[in-house]
């Protein structure tokens, strides 16, 4: 469609441009190519760089040349925030120098899939790109340590790095980039076969902020390396280790004794893992009877023993719930040492308990029981009392009081 000289239009008569400007910068890619078409001044107002802050190319043309991105970057120029050239083939060094070039604020870059590119393009990114925070490399296999070590002296506000299936990334480029970008809080380093231990020793003494991390595939790391993670990376919520055939439940152990954050773990074909490790793993807390209390209405029977975290507000969240009300029968608090009479007082709401299991809860008392009794008659509670100190002599014979099972 040619581009018509009739800009008379009622429309470019009643709005200011800047008001039709920011009309345009709420559409998309190609509405605004569309708008461009009808006539000069909607051209000129299209492609205004200030409505080119955000371009994703996949769900628009994934064949485009390296002069299609030349002339984008000329186009959009300081605008241009986040740039998506995942699946464009034909993008390489060459035409992303210009747009290193020319797009010097650029934030967020995806090349996922951009099998041409290589070093250069990284060498190209640190020299033209300091605020760089979001890049993709996924697949690009001629990125080597040299990429690394450009970013590292470049771009080193980096927050997010995927690397996956670079195969050519060592130890050697791990030290370097963790140097410079140690503000890294995602980083992905699926199938980077070559890296070994030594590798997740660099991000242990480097990336305090770390949240996500994706070693799938890297199958020499060892229970070594994991715990130099765990050790260093106490705010990570997110791992991924499937395929590390050489782990043991000493990761586990590592990960719940250190990263109290942790809320994804993805272990797939870790075959030395066992029921073992994952029960260090997991620490229960009042969280997890919250969670429970939502998502388990149907719960019937619950062994919370050795939980040395639950407390009464757990415990309340529980009584309070739709299995609480209508369902729970049976509830083990063995060796629960923070939970007290308040405990028996919330679980009064329980009508349908049978059983209580209070060994070794220091905190719960002989009257706490009773009063519970009073409430809910068909209901055991089996407790275990430690000794008392034994009172002073009477008569010249000392009372002895042993430990006592009570059953009421």
């Amino acid at each position: 469609m040619a581009v018509s000289n009739d800009d008379e239009a009622l429309i470019n008569k009643k709005l200011p441009k800047e008001l039709l400007l920011r009309i345009f910068s709420f559409l998309d890619i190609i509405t605004l190519c569309r708008c461009a078409q009808v006539s000069k001044s909607w051209n000129i107002l299209a492609l205004d760089g200030s409505n080119w802050q955000r371009i994703d190319l996949f769900n628009f043309q994934t064949d485009v040349e390296g002069r299609v991105l030349e002339n984008i970057s000329k186009r959009c120029g300081g605008f241009l925030r986040q740039l998506s050239l995942r699946g464009c083939l034909g993008v390489g060094d060459c035409s992303l120098k210009t747009f290193a070039q020319n797009c010097r604020n650029i934030e967020h870059l995806n090349l996922n899939g951009c099998t041409r590119i290589t070093d250069n393009t990284c060498y190209s990114l640190s020299k033209f790109c300091p605020r760089l925070k979001h890049l993709d490399l996924t697949s690009c296999v001629s990125i080597t340590d040299n990429s690394l070590r450009n970013l590292s002296e470049g771009c080193q506000s980096l927050e997010f790095l995927n690397l996956s299936w670079c195969d050519q990334i060592t130890k050697d480029g791990v030290e370097a980039l963790v140097k410079g970008c140690n503000g890294l809080k995602a980083l992905f380093l699926r199938g980077c076969t070559q890296l070994v231990d030594e590798a997740l020793h660099h991000i242990e003494n480097y990336c305090h902020e770390l949240v996500l991390l994706n070693l799938q595939s890297c199958m020499q790391i060892s229970d070594e390396g994991i715990a130099g993670i765990c050790r260093g990376c106490h705010r990570l919520q997110s791992l991924c280790v499937s395929g590390c055939t050489n782990l043991t439940d000493a990761s586990l152990i590592a990960l719940g004794l250190n990263c109290p954050r942790l809320k994804i773990l993805e272990a797939a074909r870790c075959s030395h893992l066992t029921d073992s490790g994952f029960t260090l793993l997991a620490r229960i807390t009042d969280n997890t009877l919250i969670q429970l209390s939502i998502h388990c209405p149907k719960l019937e029977a619950l062994s919370l023993s050795h939980c040395e975290l639950i407390t009464d507000d757990g415990i309340l969240h529980l009584s309070n719930s739709t299995c609480g009300h209508e369902r729970l029968q049976v509830l083990e608090l063995d060796n629960c040492l923070l939970i007290t009479d308040v405990t028996l007082e919330h679980l009064e709401n329980c009508h349908n308990l049978e059983r209580i299991e209070l060994y070794d809860c220091q905190q719960v008392t002989r009257a706490g029981i009773k009063r519970i009794r009073a409430h809910l008659p068909a209901v055991k509670v089996h407790a275990y009392f430690a000794p008392v100190t034994p009172p002073p002599s009477v008569g010249g014979t000392r009372q002895r009081l042993c430990r006592c099972c009570v059953i009421l």
